[in-house]
């Protein structure tokens, strides 16, 4: 691995093995122990699903020498929702995320048609969430004094203030915005994929993901407290770490990753979010015979068998057993 590292942040190979994880499987996803329990719960009638929190990350991107990197960060063992993982800048939508913001790009309209959400309003939150946790987390801005215009450098103690505020929902983003005189990018962003965590899961979010160029003069940096360390690697090699089994990732994740591997820049996949399906993907779980089959639809590779009676979960080619993750709640699916 690279050496460079800075606030827990490396390029290159992420190195390394997630707690909880295992050497010697087909791949990493992430699979937590009580999922057979929940799911058969669920076909019978006995668990009520949870409703989905709105959330959106967003996949920061910049070019590199073989092509774009994506910026990823691991998620601390002690988190309750996918701790070992790696996953995107990213969390839930704040109520105040639909208060009105300086805004520039397509309308708010637009995105709400194509984010599949009923108003404007609704689709500004979603689009604020994306920009606000970009910042909270990776410390990288998508706003400008115009609508033409990208801050520069975000970092110093007068910025980092904010950034804790806005953490800590002391101060929204829109007042944020307001006091510094910038507007909303929404036009940075391409609009990628959308999940909803499965219907057995306790804590279940409905998430949008984006893509977006790091900005020139800005740099990313671990700023979340969800994070134990970030890297800029190549989606290539973070699925082929997936595949090994050396890279603990959640279906969504691994699946975006596969999707961005044909571009050969960052503005190309920019390009590319417009023809991107925003069909929401949900997990299915269904009784065959002794099994449960869990699948999540359009993407086969993450079919699991799970025994009626208890036990591992297959994909048909290795057990998936995983350690139950413990400690608070994340932000994203």
């Amino acid at each position: 691995m690279p050496n460079g590292q800075t606030n827990g942040q490396s390029s290159g190979q992420p190195g390394g093995q997630p707690s909880g994880q295992s050497s010697g499987q087909t791949n990493g996803q992430w699979y937590p122990a009580e999922w057979p329990d929940r799911i058969r719960a669920l076909a019978a009638g006995e668990l009520v699903p949870a409703t989905p929190r709105r959330a959106a990350t967003v996949l920061l991107l910049k070019d590199g020498a073989d092509g774009p990197l994506v910026h990823m960060l691991r998620r601390r063992a002690s988190m309750a929702f996918a701790g070992g993982a790696y996953a995107y800048p990213g969390g839930g939508v704040d109520p105040r995320d639909e208060h009105p913001v300086r805004w520039a790009g397509p309308a708010r309209e637009e995105w709400a048609a194509r984010l599949g959400l009923p108003d404007a309003a609704q689709a500004q939150a979603v689009v604020c969430a994306a920009v606000r946790e970009t910042y909270e987390e990776a410390g990288v801005l998508l706003a400008g004094e115009t609508p033409d215009t990208v801050v520069g450098d975000t970092t110093g103690e007068d910025w980092e203030k904010d950034r804790a505020a806005l953490v800590a929902r002391e101060l929204s983003f829109a007042d944020f915005l307001d006091r510094r005189g910038l507007v909303l990018r929404s036009d940075l962003l391409g609009a990628w994929a959308r999940w909803i965590t499965p219907e057995f899961e306790p804590r279940r979010y409905d998430t949008w993901f984006f893509v977006a160029a790091l900005p020139a003069g800005q740099r990313t940096r671990n700023a979340s407290t969800e994070a134990d360390r970030t890297v800029w690697i190549r989606p290539a090699d973070a699925a082929a770490g997936y595949d090994r089994g050396e890279l603990t990732m959640m279906p969504p994740t691994i699946s975006t990753l596969r999707a961005l591997e044909p571009y050969g820049s960052a503005a190309g996949a920019l390009a590319a979010a417009a023809d991107q399906d925003m069909t929401p993907v949900l997990a299915q779980a269904r009784l065959e015979g002794d099994e449960v089959i869990l699948s999540w639809p359009g993407h086969d590779e993450f079919t699991k068998h799970i025994p009626t009676a208890g036990g591992g979960a297959t994909d048909g080619t290795a057990d998936r057993p995983a350690g139950r993750p413990t400690g608070r709640e994340g932000g994203s699916i």
